[in-house]
């Protein structure tokens, strides 16, 4: 390359900085005008020109340092002793301990910080020093609010093909995770393009699900373990059962096999309290209750039967729709069925039939919602139909407190983790119901209308201040409620123990009282007739309706042949008259009937 001009300076001017000054404005080059090219321009009258006119804005960008944050730790040892003692030594530091002990200025030292500490500890017991003393004013506060709930995010379900939220399931130690499973009940409704997936979600982030579940059919129950929040267990439509690990991704890690599944969907998946935290057992419509451990799924651990005749007949067991299963009574267990009964079992007891311990019917319709008091566990909760229903485990018969009757039916309903007195439920027109039997019973404190369509699920939050909604298209609502319905008021649980303990009196008095009315009802009777009414199977009773009902269509023929027969002259009979001849008629002999006719 050649060089065309070459630039020369001394080095000591390199990097040197430029002095400008200010000076008088020059004409370097002054072009005039050519009158000859005047022809060439276009007169333009008048002369439009546009101004866009802006803000003047400017960017910056600005690169913050990242702050390092580093963990230590510190390890504290026990100090005092002398070089010469090992403080892990036992031999050596009870010999030194007696050598102190024996000394005298140790005993003094003792003798004077004892007073010490003695005032010290009575003044303590004297002064509460973490005592609050407008405690009252905040109490005072929450009282005088209203009940109420607003609504803080709504999760859609992404498919296409909209999905009733069957179950929902809280992470049991970060908040703001949901598991959601969906699946359509409906007989005939599952459509070729419809989705079996179920999602975890992020509340903070509604428009995506954090991890895609994908069973090989869609799951109608789903809960986190609570020992291990990373595994997942779920009840799919066909009956299997199926277990998740997050850390793992969407796939099933394991799947029990077809022939020893459940037959029926399976409506319940509770985790049990054993220390390996990986024991469960399902429920479903086939009238099976199942034991299983994720270790090995290939076939149940234990199974039960749900026949209440105790005789263990598959046939005659009753489909199980909901599960309740409470830590702090290991052995016990309640299934509510579609029959409207809720059965109590317990899972120690030695044969089957001993495994059915009592039963509780008050529903007109299947148990949708089961759950025990978290305050009061002999106190439990029955949704169905249209009601909600407050049982005591003492009485057998009949509930203990009760709600109205609603138009539309009910579908879920859960207790309130912080107050013994507040429950809510979820109605089929789409309108939740936050019951405080504290201040009212007939009505609720506070219904909302979360949507149009109706409500499928429901599921509270541990800290009993946000409460999670499915519905039938798959929406699921998260709405905070009123601080006043999640703050323990003042002498609740005395006043709810109270109210417990009065009603379950009443209950036994009234049971007791119909009890020797039908122990007095059985007495009037004949003990054979009841012994043969006792034996009828159902084909004797069929044959004996027959009979009679034949026996009076012939009866009642024989009687209008009787009454268009001409009447004999002579012969004059009022209506009543009339009808009591015709029946006495077929009754008389022909002598009889000879001496009749010679009278007339």
């Amino acid at each position: 390359m050649e060089i065309t001009y070459v630039y020369t300076r001394r080095r000591s001017d390199f990097g040197r900085p430029c002095n400008f000054s200010d000076r008088p404005a020059t004409v370097t080059v002054d072009i005039l005008p050519d009158p000859s090219m005047a022809d060439a321009f276009v007169l333009r009258n008048p002369v439009h020109t546009s101004v866009q006119h802006v803000s003047d804005m400017s960017e910056h960008e600005v690169n913050t340092e990242q702050v390092e944050v580093e963990s230590r730790g510190i390890n504290h040892a026990e100090g005092g002793w002398p070089k010469d003692i090992d403080s892990q030594e036992v031999e050596q530091t009870t010999r030194f301990r007696r050598r102190v002990e024996k000394d005298e200025n140790y005993v003094n030292a003792i003798m004077n910080l004892g007073t010490l500490m003695e005032h010290c500890v009575k003044q303590n017991n004297a002064i509460n020093i973490y005592e609050e003393y407008f405690g009252e004013e905040e109490l005072a506060e929450l009282e005088d609010e209203r009940p109420s709930a607003k609504i803080i995010n709504v999760i859609r379900d992404p498919n296409v093909t909209k999905r009733p939220a069957t179950y929902l399931s809280w992470h049991p130690n970060v908040f703001k995770k949901l598991a959601v499973a969906y699946s359509s009940l409906e007989l005939q409704q599952n459509m070729k393009d419809m989705s079996f997936d179920s999602y975890i979600w992020d509340i903070e982030n509604p428009n995506k699900p954090e991890l895609v579940l994908e069973p090989s059919s869609p799951l109608v129950s789903l809960e986190y373990n609570p020992k291990d929040s990373h595994v997942l267990v779920g009840g799919c439509y066909n009956g299997q059962i199926a277990y998740w690990d997050t850390r793992k991704g969407g796939l099933p890690v394991e799947v029990s096999a077809m022939k020893v599944s459940h037959r029926d969907p399976v409506y319940g998946a509770v985790w049990l309290r054993s220390k390996t935290g990986t024991e469960f057992f399902s429920a479903s419509t086939d009238g099976q209750v199942m034991w299983w451990d994720i270790r090995k799924l290939s076939e149940p651990t234990e199974t039960l039967v749900l026949d209440i005749t105790r005789k263990g007949l598959l046939k005659n067991a009753l489909g199980a729709v909901t599960l309740e299963f409470e830590p702090t009574l290991p052995t016990k267990f309640m299934v509510g069925t579609e029959q409207g009964i809720v059965i109590t079992c317990n899972r120690k007891a030695k044969t089957p039939a001993e495994k059915i311990t009592s039963t509780y019917s008050g529903h007109h319709g299947p148990v949708y919602a089961l759950a025990r008091n978290p305050f009061y566990p002999k106190v439990f909760l029955t949704v169905g139909d249209w009601r909600a229903q407050i049982w005591s485990e003492e009485t057998k018969e009949s509930p203990i407190m009760w709600t109205k009757y609603h138009l539309s039916y009910l579908t879920d309903g859960c207790w309130s983790t912080v107050r013994p007195a507040v429950f809510f439920t979820t109605r089929s027109d789409g309108t939740l119901d936050v019951w405080d039997f504290l201040f009212k019973q007939n009505d609720p404190s506070l219904s909302l209308q979360v949507c149009a369509e109706p409500l499928s699920s429901l599921r509270l939050q541990n800290a009993g201040c946000v409460v999670g909604c499915g519905s039938k298209l798959g929406t699921v609502t998260l709405l905070e409620i009123s601080s006043g319905l999640c703050t323990l008021q003042r002498n609740e649980k005395a006043l709810i123990t109270a109210m417990f303990e009065r009603d379950t009196r009443q209950e036994k008095v009234l049971e007791a009282y119909h009890r020797e009315m039908r122990l007095k009802e059985r007495a009037k009777l004949k003990g054979p007739e009841v012994e043969e009414k006792a034996v009828e199977s159902p084909e004797e009773v069929l044959d004996n309706v027959r009979t009679e009902f034949f026996q009076v269509i012939e009866e009642e023929l024989q009687r209008r042949a009787q009454a268009e027969a001409p009447r004999l002259p002579g012969k004059v009979r009022g209506h009543a008259g009339e009808e009591a001849a015709a029946q006495g008629e077929g009754n008389q002999l022909p002598e009889e009937e000879e001496e009749e006719k010679d009278a007339a």
